[in-house]
């Protein structure tokens, strides 16, 4: 949610894909992180009291998110955390521009095509990128049809840093460093090197030719 708010920032227009349920709850409640407030809270009730509060609160905040495409999970935030280690996501601006329409909520994926997504419900629409958030645990080689940049081992590209991070044909990877943060962030700036390197190269490229005029 983060990445297609910092999109839509920068003139973006993203669409967001949810294919499961998903707790959404505002970065802070009552003048405190909502982190710090539920963790104080544990101290004095039990979990599911505390995530009916954070719930309400939530409600009460940032609306009914079912109406937007975000379903809530069977259980609380917390108790969920404590069965799946699922997170909760925390707000920091996202919601507000799903529900203004300058972030579209999808359905699941159905395929990928050239330029094209298909999804579960049947539409199909056009994007210039995708962006594929796959987790901590890789599982890419199980549905990325490409056999040349990650192994089928351990899911990791096969170039060892700091050269894992490109692929062919448009394909980029970040994060697959085992460097925490410092090893995205290397690899972020660099795809966007990249990224720019080859607008710069296309723009010369199409540029049009005119004649200049000359006079009889």
């Amino acid at each position: 949610m983060e990445v297609s708010l910092d999109l839509c920032n920068s003139n973006a227009r993203p669409s967001l894909v949810v294919r499961d349920s998903v707790h959404v709850l505002p970065q802070e409640m009552l003048g405190k992180s909502t982190f710090g407030l539920s963790m104080w809270l544990l101290k004095w009730f039990p979990v599911r009291l505390v995530d009916r509060f954070l719930l309400l609160v939530s409600r009460f905040m940032l609306g009914d998110t079912e109406k937007f495409g975000l379903h809530r999970p069977e259980f609380g935030p917390l108790e969920l955390k404590n069965r799946s280690g699922k997170t909760p996501v925390l707000d920091v601006g996202t919601l507000a521009k799903i529900k203004s329409g300058n972030i579209k909520v999808c359905l699941g994926i159905k395929r990928i095509t050239h330029r094209a997504v298909e999804f579960v419900d049947g539409k199909k629409e056009n994007f210039d990128a995708i962006i594929l958030a796959t987790g901590y645990k890789s599982n890419v080689p199980q549905w990325l049809k490409e056999a040349d940049m990650f192994s089928e081992e351990d899911g990791m590209p096969r170039e060892a840093f700091p050269r894992g991070w490109k692929g062919e044909r448009g394909l980029y990877a970040v994060g697959f460093t085992k460097r925490g943060l410092l090893g995205a962030s290397f690899d972020a700036k660099k795809i966007a090197e990249d990224i720019e390197r080859q607008w710069k190269a296309e723009a010369t490229n199409f540029m049009p030719y005119i004649h200049p005029l000359t006079s009889s």
